[in-house]
Formats: C-alpha cells, sequence, structure tokens
C-alpha cells in the first residue's frame, strides 16, 4: 500500500476541503485508489505554518479557525508562514499548491511550485496564475527534476476537462472551443433573468461565496482570459498570452438586453473561446455572446460551467460540471494525485 506525503500551500477553502477529504475519506481511497495521504506540513500567509514529518491530524487542520495566525495555537505550529520550509523540508512527495491567483506575474505561487519542482517533489495546483503564464517552463522544470505537475483545477474546478480533452479526444482533432468558464457571471445572469438588477444579483452571488468582495476578475472577464490561454496552449497547440487575449465582461449586458433575449428564446452568457485557423493560428477572446436557444452551452444555468470543444471527427463535444466550490475543487487535487500515482505505478 502507498502513503504520500503531502504538504499543503495555502490552507483557504481549496487546501482546507482537502484536509477534509482525507480525514474522511482515506480508508475508502487506500481500497479504491490504492494509496494514502499523510498531511506533513500546511503554510498560509494568513494563518502560519505547521510541520511534523511523521503526520498532521487532518480533521484538526480542517476545523481551524480562519483566524490570523492559528496554526500558533497547535502544537508545534507558528504564526509565521515558513513557506519555503514546508516546501523543501517537510518531507512531502506532492505539494498542493492552492493560494490566490495573481493574474498579473502568477506571484508567489509560481515561485512555490519551483520551489517543489527543483526539490524533486511532484506538484498538483488549482492556481491559474503560474499555468496561464508560466507552464512552458515549469512543465520543463518538472521534466528535469523527474517529477509531476498536474493542474486539472485550473480551468473547470472539479470536471475534469483538460484530461478528458487529453485522454478521450485524441484523433478527434479539436481545432477550437468555447465554454462558459466562470460560475459567477453565469449565476449573476442567471438571476438577472429572474428579474433582479446587477447589482443585486452580484451581491446574492457574493452572499452565497460565488463573488469576492471586489468581483472584477469574474464581471469583467479577467478570471474567463487565463482559463481560455490555458485550454488554448494545452489543447490547441497555442503559445498565447493573456494580451492575446480580447477582453471585456459583462457590466454592458443591461435589463432589457436580458429581456429582449428572453423573448426570442434566447440567453446571455460570458464566453471564452479560441480557434485554430487552417494556418494553425489560434485567435482566442472572451465576451458576453447572445446565444440562440439551440446552442449547446445556451442551456447551461446558474454557478454550473460548460465547455463545447469543436472537433473535426466528432463535431460538437460538450462537457458540463461544477466550476466552483471548496469540495469540487479539492477533488481536481485529487485527481491529480491520482495521475501521479497511476504514472507512479506503471514505472
Amino acid at each position: 500500500m502507498t502513503e504520500y506525503k503531502i504538504a499543503l500551500v495555502g490552507f483557504g477553502g481549496v487546501n482546507r476541503g482537502l484536509a477534509q477529504l482525507i480525514a474522511e475519506r482515506n480508508p475508502a481511497w487506500r481500497k479504491e485508489l490504492g494509496f494514502s495521504l499523510k498531511i506533513v506540513g500546511v503554510t498560509d500567509l494568513f494563518l502560519g505554518s505547521i510541520m511534523d514529518r511523521d503526520g498532521l491530524d487532518a480533521a484538526q487542520l480542517a476545523r481551524l479557525p480562519s483566524v490570523k495566525g492559528a496554526f500558533a495555537e497547535l502544537a508545534g505550529g507558528s504564526a509565521e508562514a515558513f513557506n519555503e520550509t514546508i516546501i523543501k523540508q517537510s518531507g512531502a512527495d506532492i505539494v498542493a499548491e492552492a493560494t490566490f491567483t495573481n493574474p498579473v506575474d502568477g506571484e508567489p505561487a509560481t515561485t512555490f511550485c519551483r520551489w517543489a519542482l527543483e526539490a524533486g517533489k511532484h506538484v498538483v495546483t488549482t492556481n491559474k496564475g503560474p499555468i496561464a503564464l508560466h507552464a512552458e517552463e515549469l512543465k520543463a522544470l518538472a521534466g528535469r527534476n523527474g517529477v509531476a505537475f498536474e493542474y486539472e483545477g485550473s480551468v473547470m474546478s472539479g470536471t475534469p476537462v483538460i484530461r478528458m480533452a487529453r485522454e478521450t479526444l485524441p484523433g478527434a482533432s479539436i481545432i477550437g472551443f468555447e465554454g462558459i468558464l466562470n460560475g459567477t457571471s453565469n449565476y449573476v445572469l442567471t438571476r438577472m433573468e429572474e428579474g433582479l438588477s446587477f447589482t443585486d444579483a452580484v451581491g446574492k452571488a457574493q452572499e452565497l461565496g460565488y463573488a469576492e468582495a471586489d468581483p472584477t476578475a469574474d464581471v469583467e472577464g479577467h478570471d474567463v482570459r487565463l482559463k481560455v490561454v490555458i485550454l488554448a496552449n494545452e489543447l490547441l497547440g497555442a503559445k498565447l498570452r493573456t494580451s492575446d487575449v480580447h477582453c471585456s465582461g459583462i457590466t454592458q449586458v443591461s435589463a432589457a438586453d436580458i429581456e429582449s433575449a428572453r423573448q426570442r428564446g434566447a440567453r446571455w452568457k460570458l464566453i471564452g473561446s479560441a480557434s485554430r485557423a487552417a494556418d494553425g493560428a489560434v485567435s482566442a477572446s472572451v465576451e458576453a455572446r447572445l446565444l440562440e436557444g439551440s446552442h449547446p452551452l445556451a442551456g447551461i444555468s446558474g454557478a454550473t460551467n460548460a465547455v463545447s470543444f469543436d472537433t473535426e471527427l466528432l463535431g460538437k463535444v460538450t462537457v458540463s460540471g461544477p466550476g466552483a466550490g471548496r469540495i469540487e475543487t479539492a477533488f481536481a487535487l485529487l485527481s491529480d494525485i491520482v495521475a501521479i500515482h497511476t504514472s507512479v505505478s506503471k514505472r
């Protein structure tokens, strides 16, 4: 039976959710997946850090209050975030990076990933910044050090869109995609269809935890732009930067626009898309689009995400699922660990 030691970098909703899953599901994973997980270190800029090479109590970690310096209240813990120490010296086999997304330079997450890979540790992350901005460098670094760098949760949280496309659509020739890749904006548009104003719909999304206090990244399309870059580069062979993607959001969609669409059986959606031309050039955009009722993405409501791949052999192939959520995104980390275990087992 394999046991992987894991260090958690960032302890917000996602890695806290992973700790909860470890506490609840480890016995089942031993039987179903052939491995178990032991947390040997956790570090968080707000909460501090804690390390024990013999293993930490996952259930206790999951219950930790979200107050500044909370790790100092645990035996061996500190109010200071010893990020490099936890990553390099905790004895972890796998580092789960789930800190905040920085769309400008991907830091500090990129440095965290780099430290782990240089130390010969596998990395799983849900962070869009390092993938959209530095994926090529980090994948090369992983290759040189003989470890894995996995990031399924960076696009649609627990819905395995990257792995699904790679593993089930080879030979189908993906030439483009359109996606509802931000649950917050889709939720806002859905509530506007129910009669709420834009401001009230955003407020409701904030109450439910879908939107941050500053919802700009969601409603202006910046979050989707990062995801479009990731998908285009991973699945279309592009080398796009965020500046290559035209981006606009949903703030200009009015109640009148929503009602007019409803009367004709259409719906407004924030769509991230990319396509590859015959000469190999890839173009991409993020914008609010009016979709006819027959469009495969028109029926996607609420905080659900979906992407429709355009393939040469199969036509449109659409996958939908949760695009947000603590446990759902934590599952993406688990799916990456499963992929690592499968690869290691074949060696």
